[in-house]
């Protein structure tokens, strides 16, 4: 993480209005008012996991409105994923009231109105997650959002835990460490956030979700083992395999091309990470579920539209000692 900011780099009759500023522009648009500005104090730090953006704020008690104008200036399109570190935050959008305390998450929409009061000593994680992707895990968004995932509960004090490490991991991974991070809290904060909705009122749209997260654990689980099929993902997601693939061909795929485009991505991961240089194609192919080379060398060309071997050249260069 990098600091972006502080207070103790500026003049105290500038402070407020430098911070506000920083905010408005690695955040979102806003109004804010502070308790104090002869007093007021604040640093931001940020970071990059991936493509997905880290914001730390730490800050005096203010109360900060986003309105329908901001919105209607937005021009990302981003959800945000907040993890209260330290301090209490009361916040409010589409109607729902809440108070996060230390560890709690929540998801807000930045494209829907919002207000918030951060008390004395707030300090707030800011996970800009990318819209689409989450929308691909949990379905409609905005039954979730200002829902309060507290760690009392074990399933979110996984994903509470994971977002709270984010900070001072981001940087320091490889490319394709942070792309696996990423997609590890993606499902972490889809799970939560299925389970809270699924507490508040169950619903069709989200058993539908929950399956369909099931039938993708299913198959991450199991994706090195050259045995797996479309009966044995199904059975251990605990649906029909005919339910399975309804699902997943409104994603344009099916149970098996799933298996085969996980797997493809695996692969390629592996290739275009120079801490594998010591293992050669076969290895990583017949390491993630692939018995025929000829196979594995035609499906990865017809998805990345080049070799194994090529892919691995182009991505990590030539280096002494890389094994193909």
């Amino acid at each position: 993480m990098k600091k972006l900011f502080s207070t103790k780099e500026v003049h105290p009759r500038d402070r407020f209005d430098y911070w506000h500023s920083v905010a408005c522009n690695n955040l979102v648009g806003h109004s804010s008012t502070p308790e104090c500005r002869q007093t007021f104090a604040a640093e931001i730090e940020t970071g990059m996991l991936a493509d997905i953006q880290l914001v730390l704020f730490e800050n005096s008690p203010m109360d900060v409105a986003r309105t329908a104008k901001h919105v209607a200036q937005s021009q990302g399109d981003e959800l945000f994923v907040c993890q209260q570190a330290a301090g209490l935050l009361a916040l409010e959008q589409d109607g729902r009231q809440l108070v996060l305390g230390a560890g709690d998450v929540t998801l807000l929409d930045p494209l829907l109105p919002y207000s918030a009061r951060f008390a004395a000593g707030s300090k707030l994680l800011v996970v800009k997650v990318p819209r689409r992707e989450l929308a691909a895990r949990i379905g409609k968004t905005r039954e979730m959002i200002a829902i309060a995932l507290k760690p009392s509960e074990a399933g979110h004090r996984w994903t509470s835990s994971f977002l709270a490490m984010l900070p001072g991991v981001a940087g320091r991974m490889t490319p394709t460490t942070e792309e696996i991070a990423k997609n590890q809290i993606l499902d972490l904060i889809a799970v939560s956030l299925l389970k809270a909705r699924r507490a508040l009122r169950p619903c069709i749209s989200s058993a539908r979700s929950v399956a369909l997260l099931n039938v993708r654990a299913a198959i991450e689980s199991r994706l090195s083992d050259p045995g797996l099929n479309a009966t044995s993902v199904a059975e251990a997601a605990r649906v029909s395999i005919r339910y399975a693939n309804a699902l997943l061909a409104e994603e344009n795929t099916s149970i098996m091309r799933l298996v085969l485009a996980m797997r493809l991505a695996r692969c390629r991961q592996a290739l275009e990470d120079p801490l594998q240089d010591h293992r050669t194609v076969s290895e990583i192919a017949y390491g993630w579920g692939f018995s025929d080379m000829t196979h594995f060398g035609r499906r990865f060309k017809d998805m990345y539209d080049t070799s194994p071997r090529d892919y691995r050249k182009s991505a990590n260069g030539p280096r002494r000692g890389a094994a193909l």
